[in-house]
């Protein structure tokens, strides 16, 4: 098992967005400790870049931080927790495990926000926001994941905030929306798991991003990702922690850490 912390914090737009960097280091650093596994620091730029094409920092994220993931996963040697930044982040792993482990790979996909947006649709421009949308081979080309996760693959958990564009991608059924995540996975060869924080109520964390309004409780996040334990969970990614106080986080670490290891 390998633990990237991946700092970037380009792909977000918000007041907080400049912290991320920091919550990454310190959430590697605990899920280090907890899991006993070392941390490979993956060297981000702290530059910005214009907006071109209706995505903020556009060079930023399509040049040294992508090579540097890129270089990262190459031949990683085991299932890989990585650790952001912002959900952008999320984009390499999970590319290069649809590569690898072919059609049959499921996304769990714990987040507030759906992240289906495009450039065109996004309000804001932030890549955050578009990840999953790219994931599904959708969006702009220089993003878009060639070969896509498959329709129907991701399921959404605890996701309660869209924009309309989003809603409409989720009617057709590009991705599921049940609050059985298991059951919406049923099929899948291998599973992903993407964690984006602010999926936990702000009550119980305070170092959010982008926070909303009615989430999980630590202990019913705990507890869904618990029974994703009959799959064989080939990656995880946790994104957008804000904050340095992370030790209230342990309790997801450690069951992130017996999906990818197995060990239960």
């Amino acid at each position: 098992m390998l633990i990237n912390a991946v700092p970037q914090f380009q792909g977000a737009l918000t007041e907080r967005a400049p912290e991320l960097p920091e919550g990454c280091v310190a959430l590697a650093e605990l899920a280090g400790h907890v899991l006993g596994v070392p941390v490979h620091h993956i060297r981000q730029t702290r530059e910005t870049s214009p907006v071109v094409d209706g995505i903020a920092n556009r060079a930023v994220l399509t040049g040294a931080n992508r090579t540097a993931q890129l270089a990262a996963l190459e031949a990683p040697g085991g299932p890989v927790l990585t650790i952001g930044g912002d959900c952008g982040v999320e984009l390499i792993p999970i590319g290069v495990a649809r590569y690898r482990f072919g059609p049959g790979l499921g996304v769990a996909w714990f987040d507030a926000h759906s992240d289906l947006n495009t450039a065109e649709t996004s309000p804001s421009g932030a890549f955050h926001g578009m990840v999953l949308r790219s994931l599904l081979g959708e969006g702009d080309p220089e993003f878009a994941a060639n070969p896509p996760v498959e329709p129907g693959r991701v399921v959404l958990a605890g996701t309660r905030a869209f924009d309309d564009a989003e809603r409409a991608v989720v009617d057709r059924g590009l991705v599921v929306e049940t609050a059985d995540v298991a059951a919406g996975l049923a099929g899948a060869d291998k599973v992903y798991v993407h964690l984006d924080l602010d999926v936990l109520d702000p009550a119980e964390f305070g170092g959010l991003n982008y926070p909303e309004p009615g989430g999980l409780t630590i202990e019913r996040l705990v507890a869904m990702l618990r029974g994703l334990s009959g799959f064989e969970v080939v990656g995880a990614g946790i994104t957008e922690c804000a904050g340095t106080e992370v030790r209230v986080l342990e309790p997801v670490l450690e069951v992130l850490g017996e999906l990818l290891t197995g060990k239960q």
